[in-house]
């Protein structure tokens, strides 16, 4: 299916950008979005019922993924779908645009950016465990960074970490000296200069991580491309409504510790699905 933009004169001015992610880590996708897309009506989907995506196995991920995605665009009727996770895009982006008839924008480790900035060629990349074991993670370290040493980890505790904070709790800063050591003490890792955060959750806790790095570190991830992706294929498209939705699977209450945040950013409309 051709990813294209649809023209003005065929889209809903009120057909919202939908985001979707297996939690509240696409936040960090939608925030740079926003910047470039100030007055796009906004449906962002959280799958709280199936979280944490990067322990689950690629079969379970492929069904559920493009059926949970089918369900949101009948609901919602959005003009473009952003899978704002990186575990979700490499196993599933192909059969959920095979499914759906509208653009799907994906998101992938930040190999390239990391590779145009790293001083001594030895890139670590931080992930979920079914992010980082995935073909497509060494295809792009061939094509973007083949002279570089790409040292990968897969640390599932920091989601637990970023849903935690995005609710007012505070992380054991324990999780992120594991998360760091896991990278720095495999062979090679010496030389280490930069970081790709291949996993939406994880610009959420940059900061905790950077205190748990020995040495200053540059980490590296893909919102800003992904927004700008977002605005490319909505270039001639109007927008009306301006409003914040966002949904949640599982339970209504699950979604209460995360209000204060939410409505920090915005958003004004919380719902189950």
């Amino acid at each position: 299916m051709t990813q294209s933009p649809s023209p003005a004169s065929e889209t809903d001015p009120k057909a919202p950008l939908l985001f979707f992610d297996s939690g509240v880590g696409g936040l960090t996708v939608l925030d740079a979005a926003r910047k470039l897309l100030p007055d796009a009506p906004i449906v962002y989907a959280a799958d709280f019922a199936g979280l944490p995506y990067g322990e689950k196995t690629e079969a379970e991920i492929g069904a559920r993924v493009p059926a949970l995605l089918g369900r949101l665009v009948e609901r919602y009727r959005p003009r473009l779908i952003t899978i704002a996770c990186n575990t979700a895009s490499t196993i599933a982006l192909p059969q959920v645009r095979a499914a759906l008839d509208l653009p799907v924008v994906g998101t992938v480790p930040a190999i390239k950016p990391a590779s145009e900035i790293s001083a001594s060629r030895v890139i670590g990349v931080l992930g979920t465990e079914a992010t980082v074991r995935q073909p497509y993670v060494t295809n792009l370290a061939r094509e973007f960074a083949s002279d570089a040493t790409i040292l990968r980890y897969g640390a599932p505790e920091l989601v637990r970490a970023a849903e935690m904070k995005l609710r007012g709790e505070k992380p054991d800063a324990a999780i992120f000296d594991r998360a760091v050591a896991g990278l720095t003490s495999q062979e090679r890792a010496v030389p280490i200069d930069t970081v790709v955060l291949a996993c939406t959750h994880f610009p959420l806790v940059q900061d905790e991580l950077a205190r748990a790095f020995a040495r200053p570190m540059q980490f590296v991830h893909g919102a800003d491309g992904i927004a700008r992706r977002i605005a490319w294929l909505t270039r001639e498209q109007r927008f009306e409504g301006n409003g914040l939705r966002f949904v949640a699977t599982g339970p209504a209450a699950a979604i209460i510790a995360y209000e204060p945040a939410l409505r920090a950013r915005g958003f004004a409309s919380f719902e189950s699905l």
